[in-house]
Formats: C-alpha cells, structure tokens, sequence
C-alpha cells in the first residue's frame, strides 16, 4: 500500500510594506506527532520559535523559501507568494504525494495540489508550514533590523503601523520596501 506523504504550505508577509514574502512546506511524520500546532497568527513568539525548532526537528521533511521585494514588486503579491510556494515544496527532500496549500491558490508543482482556506486552523501540515514561514520571516525582519535601525523592523515586522508609516515618512524608502505598494509608492511619487 502506498503511504499518502501530505505536505502542507503557507506563506507569511504578503501584507508588510517591507522584506520578502516567505512560504514554507512541510511533511509531517506520523511517529513523531508535534502537539500544539496552530496557525501561527493565534500563537505567541514564544510558542512559535519553540514549536519551529520541533517541526525542524521532527517533521520527516521540511523546506522554506521566499520571494524577494524586487519579485514581489515585478509580479505582484499573489504571484510572487506562489512562487515562495513552489520554491518551498520544490525544496523538500521527500516528494510528497499531496499538496494541501493554505488559501484560494495553489503554486505550480507537479503533485495533486488542493487549496483549503482557512487550512493553516485545519491541517496541522498547514500550520506546521505557517509557522515555520512566519519565524522565518520574523528572523530577516531582525536582520533588516540591525542593517536599518532607523525603521525599526523588529518591532512591526515591516506591516504598515502607525509607528511605522511615520517612520517611512521621515527617513524615505528603504532598498528593502516594496516599491509596489501603495504607502511607498506615494512616498516615491
């Protein structure tokens, strides 16, 4: 009989002014099951970065990848967050048989692939792959950080706050913001 390898995938950052968009895929091992999986959005960073070292542990098979700001703003969100995607499963060691994606949209891969919204709160493959996606993203975000202090990315996380479309506003675009989207590309114009 033929062992079904499900591999979920999500994505995390299509709505940040700033840094890639990354998706992650992962293969769950039924012998080693990882108690607490959630979406990532309904779990502190605490329990996120203890749960990602877990997955990474784990999982039978995993793989993030991302979309950088200069695809995001060439291909647009959607289409840059299906490539982070395929990427993702395109990474994996294992070929799973089935792709269940978090979303409206699958990626381009050559497996039965299935789009489940809401499917990061049903799938615990999905959750798995959201948050790995996010506490990678999160982990660039502190690096962005570190490189422009003045924007301070770790706090935000480059969504469009407050704090920092002020931010924006008084020390002008980054290399890293995506030119494509609207708060940015006002300030360009």
């Amino acid at each position: 009989m033929m062992v079904e390898l499900i591999c979920g995938v999500d994505e995390a950052g299509r709505g940040p002014l700033a840094g890639a968009v990354y998706a992650a895929a992962v293969i769950l091992d039924a012998d080693h099951p990882i108690q607490g999986l959630a979406d990532s959005k309904t779990l502190s960073e605490k329990k996120r970065e203890f749960l990602a070292e877990q997955i990474r542990r784990d999982a039978l098979a995993w793989s993030i990848a991302s979309a950088s700001v200069e695809e995001i703003d060439r291909l647009n969100i959607l289409q840059a967050s299906l490539l982070a995607m395929q990427r993702a499963v395109e990474g994996l060691g294992v070929v799973p048989t089935l792709v269940l994606v978090d979303g409206l949209h699958c990626p381009r891969v050559c497996m039965p692939s299935e789009a489940i919204v809401k499917g990061d709160s049903k799938v615990a493959e999905i959750a798995a792959a959201s948050i790995l996606a996010k506490t990678a993203r999160d982990e660039e975000l502190r690096q962005l950080d570190k490189r422009y202090p003045q924007y301070a990315f770790a706090a935000h996380k480059g969504y469009p706050t407050a704090q920092h479309l002020a931010l924006l506003a008084e020390h002008g675009v980054s290399p890293v913001h995506r030119r494509s989207y609207a708060p940015v590309k006002k300030l360009l114009a």
